[in-house]
C-alpha cells in the first residue's frame, strides 16, 4: 500500500513536470502593452514542448497562425502588421496553455542604447548622478502619452549570449517616465507627436560601459585591432583573481584569529564591474533583443572610449555592422550623438564619430557642442538631444519634406592668398546670423602649431586668417575637451568640430 502510494505521488510530480515544460511561454518583449513595427513582418517567438503545435490568434486578422515548436522546444514565426493605429488589440498564443496578450499597439519601434547619457532618466534620484533633466518635475506632470510605450532593459552582464532580458512594457505615465531614459522619451515624444502613431521603445543601457562591452565575441576575436582590447581583458581577470586568491588566504587567517566570529571580519571581497568587460552587455542586454522587429536605433555613448578614440574609428562601425548582421533587417537606421563637451572628454572621440557618420550607411550624427556641461558629464538638457535625434529620423527615416537634420558638416577647403576658405554641407540656407565673431577656429602653416584664427563668413563658406600665419595648411574647429563655439546653419543646428588635416594628434600618440 505505501509503495502505491509512492508510486502515484511519483506519477503526480511527474506529471506536474511535464505540464510545467509542455506550457508555451514568452519573452519578455513579448508582453502586455507593447507596440509592435507596423506595415512589417515581425517576429513572435517564445518557448514549449518539443514539437508542439502552437496556434496563434492576431487581433487584427481573421485566420489563426498555426505552426510547430521546434525539437528543441523553441518557436518563432513571423506575422503582417497593418497600418499603425491607436486601436488597441489582443494575442492569444495557445498550446497545452492559452495566454493572452493585452493592450497591443502597432506603430514604430526604436532601440535605444549607449552608455550613462543614454541611461540618464528623466527624473531625479537624490544622493544619485540622475539629478533630472532640465524641469524635471514639469515634464513628468506632462507625461500622459499612453500611446508611447517603454520597455528598460535590467542591466546585466554575461559571458554568454542569453535568450531573454527582465523587463516588461508599460505605458508612458508620470510615474513611469520618472525612471526611464531622458533621451529616448524626448525621441520618442517627438516621434509620437508627429508621426501621430504609436511609438515604442526599448531602453537598453548601462553607465561607464565601452562600445566593445555592447559587441560579440565573434567579432572582436575576428579583426587583428581588436585583439589587444580581448588581451587586456584577460589580464584584468587574472589581476582580479589574484587579489581574490590574497582575500581568501587573508580570510583564513582572520577567521582562526578570530574563532570564526564572523561578526569581527575587516576585510572587504574584491568586487569586479561586471560592465566593464568585452561582449557581456551584448551577450546579456542585446542578444535577447535581436528577434524583436523595429525601425532603428538611437544611440549615445563614447565617453569611455575617448582614450582610445584612434581605435573607436574601427570599432564603433563594426559594432553598427554587427548589430545590422544580427538582426537581419537590412542596413536599418542607426542614429548617434556625438559626445557633448566636457573637461574628461577630447576632440578625437568626435572625430571618430563624425567620421562614422560619414562613411557608414543610413546613419545620422546629433552634435551637442552647446548643450555639454564643462564639469557635469551628464548635462541635464536632455530634451535637445532627443528632438535633434527626431529631427534625423523624421527626415531620413520618415521623409518628412523641407526639414533640415544636421548643422553644418566641413567638406573640404581652398588656399587662397593666405587664407583657407572652407565648404560645407547643410547650408542651404545659409549660416545663422550673429552680430558675434566667430569663434574656437585655428589656423596652421606646415609646422603643425596651429594659432587662434579669424573666420569670417562669406556666403555659404567661411575664410579663415591669421597674421601669424602667412602660409597656411590647415584649420581646425573647436577642436578641444570643452569648445564654446558659435557656428550655427540658418536652421539653428551647430556645426560639428572638425579639422582639415590628418595629422597624428597627441591621443594617436599615446
Amino acid at each position: 500500500m505505501i509503495y502505491l502510494k509512492k508510486l502515484l505521488l511519483l506519477f503526480i510530480i511527474l506529471g506536474l513536470k511535464i505540464t510545467a515544460i509542455a506550457q508555451v511561454k514568452l519573452p519578455a518583449l513579448v508582453g502586455d502593452n507593447m507596440v509592435l513595427q507596423q506595415n512589417s513582418k515581425v517576429n513572435l517567438w517564445g518557448w514549449a514542448s518539443p514539437n508542439e503545435k502552437i496556434k496563434i490568434q492576431l487581433g487584427w486578422q481573421n485566420n489563426p497562425v498555426e505552426i510547430t515548436a521546434n525539437p528543441d522546444g523553441t518557436w518563432k514565426t513571423a506575422v503582417n502588421t497593418p497600418q499603425g493605429s491607436e486601436k488597441p488589440f489582443d494575442v492569444s498564443i495557445e498550446a497545452s496553455n492559452k495566454i493572452i496578450l493585452k493592450n497591443i499597439l502597432i506603430g514604430e519601434v526604436w532601440i535605444c542604447s549607449g552608455q550613462s547619457n543614454m541611461y540618464f532618466p528623466v527624473g531625479k534620484e537624490d544622493g544619485t548622478w540622475k539629478t533630472g533633466v532640465k524641469n524635471y518635475e514639469q515634464e513628468i506632470q506632462n507625461a500622459n502619452f499612453p500611446s508611447i510605450r517603454l520597455f528598460t532593459v535590467l542591466t546585466k552582464a554575461s559571458q554568454k549570449p542569453l535568450d531573454d532580458v527582465t523587463g516588461s512594457w508599460k505605458q508612458c505615465s508620470p510615474s513611469s517616465i520618472k525612471t526611464f531614459s531622458a533621451v529616448a522619451y524626448f525621441f520618442g515624444r517627438d516621434l509620437y507627436q508627429n508621426l501621430k502613431v504609436p511609438i515604442g521603445l526599448i531602453s537598453s543601457s548601462w553607465g561607464g560601459t565601452k562600445a566593445e562591452a555592447w559587441t560579440s565575441q565573434t567579432v572582436l576575436e575576428e579583426n587583428p585591432d581588436f585583439l589587444p582590447i580581448l588581451e587586456q581583458d584577460a589580464k584584468n581577470e587574472k589581476l582580479f583573481q589574484e587579489k581574490l586568491e590574497i582575500y581568501y588566504a587573508d580570510l583564513q587567517k582572520e577567521r582562526i584569529a578570530n574563532n570564526n566570529d564572523i561578526s569581527k571580519s575587516q576585510l572587504k571581497k574584491p568586487k569586479k564591474e561586471e560592465n566593464k568587460t568585452s561582449y557581456v552587455l551584448y551577450n546579456a542586454m542585446l542578444h535577447p533583443l535581436i528577434n524583436y522587429t523595429m525601425k532603428g536605433v538611437i544611440w549615445y555613448q563614447g565617453e569611455s572610449n575617448a582614450e582610445s578614440a584612434f581605435l573607436y574609428r574601427t570599432l564603433f562601425p563594426a559594432m553598427i555592422k554587427n548589430w545590422r548582421s544580427d538582426w537581419n533587417q537590412g542596413d536599418f537606421p542607426f542614429y548617434f550623438v556625438q559626445i557633448a563637451p566636457h573637461k574628461g572628454q577630447n576632440p578625437d572621440i568626435r572625430e571618430a564619430q563624425l567620421m562614422a557618420s560619414k562613411s557608414v550607411s543610413n546613419t545620422g550624427m546629433a552634435v551637442t557642442t552647446d548643450v555639454g556641461n564643462a564639469t557635469n558629464i551628464h548635462p541635464i538638457d536632455k530634451q535637445t538631444v532627443g528632438y535633434r535625434l527626431a529631427l534625423i529620423a523624421r527626415s531620413k527615416t520618415y521623409n518628412e519634406s523641407n526639414l533640415a537634420y544636421s548643422g553644418p558638416l566641413y567638406n573640404h577647403m581652398k588656399i587662397k592668398k593666405g587664407k583657407i576658405q572652407l565648404f560645407f554641407d547643410d547650408v542651404e540656407n545659409g549660416f545663422k546670423k550673429s552680430n558675434q565673431d566667430l569663434k574656437e577656429f585655428e589656423i596652421s602653416g606646415n609646422d603643425q602649431i596651429f594659432y587662434p584664427a579669424q573666420a569670417k563668413i562669406d556666403g555659404k563658406t567661411i575664410v579663415v586668417s591669421s597674421s601669424k600665419v602667412k602660409n597656411p595648411a590647415a584649420v581646425r574647429f573647436a577642436w578641444k575637451a570643452v569648445p564654446e563655439p558659435n557656428l550655427f546653419n540658418a536652421e539653428n543646428l551647430p556645426a560639428s568640430p572638425f579639422r582639415t588635416d590628418d595629422w597624428p594628434t597627441e591621443n594617436q600618440k599615446k
